[in-house]
């Protein structure tokens, strides 16, 4: 029940109105018997500043941050965690003792967590773009042990940072998407996330969209296994074309879950909550 007493925590981002996080976080909130109330809060990118020091005035206990702030919070942080500092992205914060934000990102576990059951050790892997969401995918592929990370993206300058970023720990097979090599490693990976946003649900409701087109995926095998960050539709284009294939197949929705449970732990200074307390809330909803 919602009092005088209840504090909130929040989603920053522009747009955040298709967020499934209100649903899952709730959910959470109420299973473990906190005060706290979950709330999504659209933000223009000029009130960025205002909003997030006018929050720590209140009764507000935390955030998400998400597109299109993720970097540009870090100016407004008084403590960043290694792991954030790594990727150069934030997407969670609470107010410490002395009411400044305390920030980390916990992207890398979400991502890494319906993949730990698949025993996709020292194989080789592909990555399809080289934005902030590929920087997450790269590390989370490093502390699983992969022995090849390929990146392929259409943005030269972005692919070239990103392998620059991670030279001190891998070496990154980087290439553009109209590289002709790149259907030979379609044929032969293990595993090929998509971090584009290419087969996301607009309002234009635009159908089979893959990730740089069809033609991409004429090599791809049944023995690949296909990760689509995205988790709206279900299944994306590139899923049912996985599923075709006799791929397995995994969308955005366990990522989602778990970097979500790592946002609650840190905020409530270790608590957590079942897995399935937020996915069968989920489920419920969609």
């Amino acid at each position: 029940m919602i009092s005088s007493k209840t504090s909130f925590i929040a989603l920053i981002g522009n747009p955040v109105s298709h967020s499934l996080s209100p649903v899952m976080q709730n959910a959470a909130f109420k299973y473990l018997g906190l005060d706290l109330i979950y709330l999504a809060i659209p933000c223009k990118n000029e009130d960025l500043e205002l909003v997030l020091n006018s929050l720590k005035k209140i009764n507000c206990k935390g955030l998400n941050i998400t597109i299109p702030y993720k970097e540009k919070v870090f100016d407004l942080c008084s403590e960043i965690s290694p792991i954030a500092n790594k990727l150069k992205a934030i997407n969670t914060l609470k107010l410490n003792s002395e009411k400044e934000w305390s920030a980390t990102n916990t992207d890398v576990e979400g991502f890494i967590y319906p993949l730990k059951k698949l025993n996709l050790i020292k194989n080789q892997s592909i990555v399809l773009g080289s934005g902030g969401a590929a920087r997450s995918v790269i590390q989370g592929l490093i502390n699983l042990n992969f022995s090849r990370i390929s990146v392929i993206s259409r943005n030269k300058s972005s692919l070239d940072e990103l392998t620059k970023n991670f030279s001190n720990q891998i070496e990154i097979h980087s290439l553009l998407n109209s590289d002709n090599q790149a259907q030979n490693l379609v044929e032969e990976a293990d595993l090929i996330v998509n971090t584009t946003p290419v087969g996301m649900k607009t309002t234009k409701n635009e159908t089979n969209v893959l990730p740089y087109g069809e033609d991409f995926w004429r090599s791809l095998n049944s023995k690949t296994t296909i990760y689509d960050l995205i988790y709206n539709p279900a299944p994306t284009p590139l899923l049912q074309i996985g599923d075709k294939k006799g791929c397995i197949t995994i969308d955005g929705l366990e990522m989602l879950i778990a970097q979500g449970i790592g946002s609650l732990s840190f905020w409530t200074d270790g608590l957590e909550v079942p897995f399935h307390i937020m996915n069968d809330a989920l489920k419920k909803f969609l």
